[in-house]
């Protein structure tokens, strides 16, 4: 039996908001108090409601659901794939623009602002480049001066349609990792060391200087230690304060918010205090990447409700705390699911035997933690939730 048969949708009696305070709305339409979708209550709060897009699902005519999904339901979209460097420069010097630029002219048929995801990280970069360099025939000068072009080219032909850029991502180890001491990892510390970080900030600003920049990461959900040698919560906010105080455009901090039902997750406080200690930077957040993923057991895989079950619960709960903790933080803008669906999520690629990690099931029937979220949204007002506070880029 196929666990998605199990995964039906919460009969949830939610009374009307129309007699719910109401806030100015700026996605692009105004606050409608009979519309319960998720990207029109979260404009009772100015928090944008986001989801990453698969361009295959959205393009294709036998998916009119995921299509329809992503209209209605989201105040802001990202793209999964299509604006990392592998697919817009496969062939050195050759930029293929037709899938991100499609993705920003769906957007603004839809009224919804961008997250542009990703400029500078180690993962799906295109292979002339990484040959290149092990093969020495592009060296140090040459990379910089290429990730110069790459961040350049990129922001100026999106220039004045993305609210905000995923400058960076994900420069900072794990405790788990080799060394286990928190380090700046990966393809651009290794070969430019870390000051390529405050470099990627300042040619974006120079290309866009009205973009939100971000620092994007994942495990930063909350502080733990506090020692920046194996907190990396407490690591990244040491960095980002370091760049500010040198003058570097940062203007926020994504936190991604991939979570697992199996782990011992953070609590709604822990979340909302992390984003406050970001906050008192001077820096907005977001939760940018969000997804709770479960074991696919044998019990799941053949249908046990009471494997089932329990995980919809956890998973649910997982989703709430991280959107009540951005509700809690005024200048937490936006709330992006990665992926809505069960039926193209990225973690079953990736973990094998892991999945269940979408707010829709399969077949596109939402799922206990879609109406938990919508049910946050409905219910939260001041005095603890108040109005978004804007921001402004960086000089």
């Amino acid at each position: 039996m196929n666990p998605r048969r199990w995964i039906v949708a919460a009969a949830v009696a939610i009374a009307t908001v129309a007699t719910l305070n109401t806030l100015p709305a700026t996605a692009g339409r105004p606050y409608d108090p009979t519309d319960q979708s998720l990207r029109n209550l979260g404009l009772r709060h100015n928090l944008y409601i986001g989801t990453a897009v698969d361009m295959a699902a959205l393009n294709d005519p036998a998916e009119p659901t995921y299509r329809k999904i992503v209209e209605s339901e989201f105040s802001t979209v990202t793209a999964e794939n299509v604006m990392k460097w592998e697919s817009l420069e496969p062939t050195r010097g050759v930029y293929n623009w037709g899938p991100a630029d499609e993705l920003v002219d769906f957007a603004r048929r839809h009224d919804q602002r961008v997250r542009g995801h990703v400029l500078v990280w180690q993962n799906q970069l295109p292979k002339w480049l990484t040959d290149g360099v092990a093969d020495g025939s592009i060296g140090k000068a040459e990379l910089r001066d290429l990730l110069r072009r790459h961040i350049t080219d990129v922001v100026t032909h999106f220039k004045g349609k993305i609210w905000q850029w995923d400058v960076v991502n994900e420069a900072v180890s794990d405790p788990w990792d080799t060394p286990s001491t928190l380090h700046y990892k990966g393809f651009w510390a290794e070969h430019l060391g870390p000051g390529y970080l405050a470099d990627a900030f300042r040619w974006a600003r120079a290309a866009d200087p009205k973009a939100l920049l971000f620092y994007n990461d994942y495990n930063i959900e909350a502080f733990g230690s506090g020692n920046p040698a194996d907190d990396k919560t407490q690591f990244v906010y040491d960095m980002v304060k370091d760049l500010l105080a040198r003058g570097v455009p940062v203007d926020g901090v994504g936190s991604q918010g991939h979570l697992g039902t199996q782990y011992g997750n953070f609590d709604t406080l822990q979340v909302a205090a992390a984003l406050r200690k970001f906050a008192g930077l001077g820096l907005s957040t977001a939760l940018t990447e969000v997804d709770v993923r479960s074991e696919m057991t044998d019990g799941v895989r053949a249908g046990n409700p009471n494997e089932i079950n329990p995980r919809l619960q956890a998973s649910a709960a997982n989703f709430s705390i991280l959107l009540q903790a951005c509700l809690a933080e005024r200048h937490c803008l936006s709330y992006t699911v990665w992926g809505f669906t069960d039926k193209h999520s990225w973690v079953p690629g990736t973990f094998p035997t892991e999945g269940l990690a979408s707010i829709y099931d399969e077949n596109y029937q939402p799922k206990r933690a879609y109406n938990v979220m919508r049910a946050d949204l409905i219910y939260a007002g001041p005095p603890y939730v108040l109005p978004r506070v804007a921001p402004r880029p960086r000089r």
